[in-house]
């Protein structure tokens, strides 16, 4: 449904698509084993339960889980990644840096012993999950994404050349920002997309540009140029989309739009994903688990006591 939102919006706006969260407690992490498993920074957590595997968003660190982690572990195995790149660990060499990403998270989940974990993404992390189901359906036992989808709206009827010209233009972009610049484009991300706490939002910008604003570009690049809804047919796992709504903007869009309606557009790019639910929460931008952290954790929890 092109109606949510304005080209210039999927352009311009969708660059940062999760980039901050509140930062662990001492406690948690001197808790946490800590390892490194290919470019993925990796804290486990937790002594027993099904393994559940969290995955934050473009700029994000596991800290993006802060609110959700401590329920979840009291009856599950909770790994926490933190991407190559952000929030202060060393950019990974080469390229391509989701497929690495990927190929990362299916070594956690063989290296660990990981019997059927779920994923849960939010954002980017929520579309490398999806990715991984849609390829290796085996490792998997269901995936939570929180507003990360196999194609990002606005752009799923792009030729592929116009999708790569597109990437690599706003790459170039992001990637020339100086640190100052990068602090104030998290900054006006969160006050008008990231989240409707206008008092946390310089928290959260501050936690997203700790971030490598190249790493950033590259991951976005990749992110914009990718279109897997084909492919989503082989993920036949349960997979539950998490769809934020906040009535202000849509009503403030330049064609408004519904809660029902997005809700639906989400559940259209999923592809032909067969075992896909889509859930709405508000009032909630972005960062689902932020704004409302009570009804996020309960979406969470009736799907996995249900999976």
């Amino acid at each position: 449904m092109r109606t949510l939102q304005n080209r210039r919006f999927a352009v311009t706006t969708i660059v940062a698509l999760a980039l901050a969260g509140l930062g662990m407690s001492q406690a948690s992490a001197s808790e946490a084993a800590a390892m490194q498993v290919g470019t993925l920074s990796v804290q486990r957590h937790g002594t027993h339960g099904r393994p559940v595997i969290l995955i934050p968003g473009l700029g994000s660190g596991a800290w993006a889980w802060q609110q959700t982690l401590p329920a979840l572990v009291r009856n599950h195995v909770v790994y926490t990644v933190t991407l190559a790149g952000f929030d202060g660990t060393p950019v990974p060499a080469g390229s391509e840096y989701l497929a690495q990403a990927e190929r990362s998270l299916a070594r956690l989940i063989t290296d660990q012993h990981l019997d059927k974990p779920v994923l849960v993404g939010h954002s980017l992390g929520g579309t490398l999950a999806l990715k991984l189901a849609s390829e290796q359906p085996q490792l998997l036992g269901a995936v939570v994404a929180v507003d990360g989808l196999p194609v990002l709206p606005l752009t799923e009827n792009l030729p592929p050349a116009q999708r790569g010209a597109m990437a690599q233009a706003m790459k170039a972009q992001l990637a020339s920002a100086w640190p100052a610049q990068f602090q104030a484009q998290q900054l006006a991300y969160m006050q008008s997309i990231g989240t409707i706490d206008p008092k946390r939002a310089p928290e959260y910008a501050r936690l997203s540009a700790r971030s490598d604003p190249k790493a950033v570009a590259q991951y976005m690049a990749e992110d914009l140029a990718l279109d897997f809804r084909a492919q989503m047919k082989n993920a036949t796992l349960p997979i539950l989309e998490i769809s934020p709504y906040y009535a202000p903007d849509g009503k403030a869009a330049r064609q408004p739009y519904t809660e029902a309606q997005k809700a639906a557009y989400w559940k259209s790019l999923l592809g032909d994903a067969p075992n896909a639910t889509v859930v709405s929460i508000s009032p909630s931008r972005h960062f689902v688990m932020l704004d409302q952290p009570r009804k996020f954790q309960q979406a969470l929890d009736s799907f996995l006591k249900s999976h």
